[in-house]
């Protein structure tokens, strides 16, 4: 959201007419660019073009550096509260024993605490593949055992030898 970049200022304004707001948000009317320019510079501050497409352009007085470090501000602000969502991957396998998985949940449940998504994957190998069912029952049990926290983003399904499984975290709010 910049603004600011592509706002016109002073006489970088190529309208010959201007709708003029001034510092207190008071309508001055429609006004010829030099006048606009004239009372802004008995204010000492700048002329900038707030809607371009409107007829007659509208122009505000105001302070046009002060503008552009609110701006900045609160561009900075909006990347703070940003949060990374990450995904981390959890590879099963068809034949999975109850300690290996309950070791993999471990994992998978301490991803989505930490507010992160679970890819959970199985890799069928050599003629493990004809029973894609198995490995279907297993990522379910995945899937069962942390709806608790999770919700599934997207349903398990093949990609090549490799079946998928995405799980989010639920939110909190």
């Amino acid at each position: 959201m910049t603004i600011a970049k592509d706002m016109m200022v002073n006489d970088g304004i190529r309208a010959r007419e201007l709708r003029l707001i001034d510092q207190d948000g008071e309508q001055l009317g429609v006004k010829s660019k030099a006048e606009a320019l004239k009372i802004a510079e008995q204010t000492n501050l700048d002329v900038v073009l707030v809607a371009p497409n409107a007829k007659p352009p509208v122009a505000r007085i105001m302070d046009y550096g002060k503008f552009r470090f609110e701006q900045q501000k609160k561009e900075r602000e909006a990347r703070k509260k940003q949060k990374v969502i990450n995904v981390k991957e959890v590879r099963l396998s068809p034949t999975i024993d109850l300690n290996d998985f309950n070791t993999k949940l471990r994992n998978a449940r301490k991803f989505l605490e930490k507010g992160d998504k679970v890819k959970a994957s199985i890799r069928f190998k050599g003629r493990a593949i004809t029973h894609k069912e198995i490995g279907q029952k297993v990522l379910d049990r995945l899937a069962e055992e942390t709806k608790d926290i999770a919700s599934v983003e997207q349903q398990a399904k093949m990609d090549g030898r490799s079946m998928f499984l995405v799980l989010a975290p639920k939110n909190e709010k």
